[in-house]
């Protein structure tokens, strides 16, 4: 699922305060606890971080990071920014952020067309993205029975390979009809405009348990959906982490203990993120935050907790061979890439060159 255009409507409101907010990057960091003495608050160095829709559970350690002076102790004054229209990935592109919170979906395809990011932090280690209806629609019971209905999409093609092979997964033909949408997919299923539409598990889907409405979801991993869809993580100009690897690496280490901290902690990490949002004008439920966080450690979306902490699994280790398989799925289904002219392209990114553990270490 392409996740920033899933919640486009969510975007557009918050760009304006983005635009605004954005500054440029002031001179090099000095280091805290990646080596030389921590700055005095004047001598920090200013760093734009920008979400990628609204805040919520997926942007909750740099919350944390920023709350906890994890930022501070390695010289960085990190202001986060609502997104910009044009989107995070290129808000970074374009110099408006330093980082900001993307996956490997957006900058493999972003690749093709010579906009080069690089992941310095994977996030999400499993995929999150369900694919539902409303639990009242007795007509669709399993992915087959999506074949003849409407889906709700905020337009991008690979969301529409996803569904086709998932209903060709359960046994049917792979055939719907689309509408796109610019508001809350939960709003146009009710509207009885579409028949079903993408979620995401960890945060819209914890919503709809809490508030309603009730949905009857489909995962596409368990019908022949490769490699994970969904590597949510933190990304930088490539160029960036080339010419400025102290930098690139000083944001990274407070950024995973913002999220190891979240992670150990996920109640008061919630409170934190609804705290600290609220201090940039944003407001995030309080109850949605803390249920979302203990969905994600139960459900271990960030990876195995116990892993984490005894040092088996460093939390933000890039899946590349995960990307590489959705990558090979979307380019053998075609209709998804494109260069920078349009044309289409029929080779995948590599995932390989388009993230990197080195600044986790």
């Amino acid at each position: 699922m392409k996740t920033s255009a899933l919640r486009t409507f969510a975007a557009l409101t918050l760009s304006a305060l983005a635009l605004a907010a954005c500054s440029a990057p002031s001179s090099a960091p000095s280091s805290g606890a990646s080596g030389a003495p921590a700055s005095t608050s004047q001598d920090l160095r200013k760093v734009n971080f920008m979400l990628s829709w609204v805040p919520d559970t997926n942007h909750i350690g740099v919350y944390v990071a920023r709350n906890k002076g994890f930022y501070a102790e390695e010289g960085l004054d990190v202001g986060i920014l609502a997104v910009a229209q044009a989107g995070a990935e290129q808000a970074v592109n374009n110099g408006l952020a330093d980082f900001a919170l993307s996956n490997m979906s957006n900058i493999g395809s972003l690749s093709l067309q010579d906009v080069h990011l690089t992941q310095v932090l994977q996030v999400q280690q499993r995929p999150s993205a369900i694919w539902c209806s409303l639990a009242s629609n007795a007509a669709i019971t399993r992915p087959k029975d999506l074949d003849g209905k409407v889906f709700a999409t905020f337009g991008a093609n690979e969301d529409s390979a996803i569904v086709k092979r998932m209903i060709q997964g359960d046994g049917g033909r792979g055939e719907f009809d689309s509408v796109t949408v610019g508001t809350s997919t939960f709003h146009v299923l009710q509207a009885g405009k579409a028949d079903f539409g993408g979620f995401y598990s960890t945060w819209e889907g914890v919503e709809a348990q809490l508030k309603g409405p009730k949905l009857n979801c489909f995962e596409g991993e368990k019908y022949g959906v490769p490699g994970n869809p969904n590597e949510i993580g933190v990304i930088t100009k490539a160029d960036t982490a080339k010419k400025d690897p102290a930098f690139v690496k000083a944001f990274t280490q407070a950024t995973k203990r913002g999220y190891e901290y979240a992670y150990a902690h996920p109640d008061e990490a919630g409170e934190i993120l609804v705290a600290e949002a609220k201090k940039d004008g944003m407001e995030v439920d309080p109850a949605l935050a803390k249920a979302s966080m203990k969905f994600i450690v139960d459900g271990k979306f960030w990876g195995d907790p116990a892993k984490i902490a005894d040092g088996s699994f460093a939390l933000g280790t890039a899946d590349v061979a995960g990307a590489q398989a959705y990558y090979d799925f979307l380019a053998k289904a075609g209709g998804t890439y494109q260069d920078a002219k349009g044309n289409p392209v029929s080779t995948a990114p590599k995932a390989s060159e388009l993230a990197t553990d080195q600044f986790l270490k």
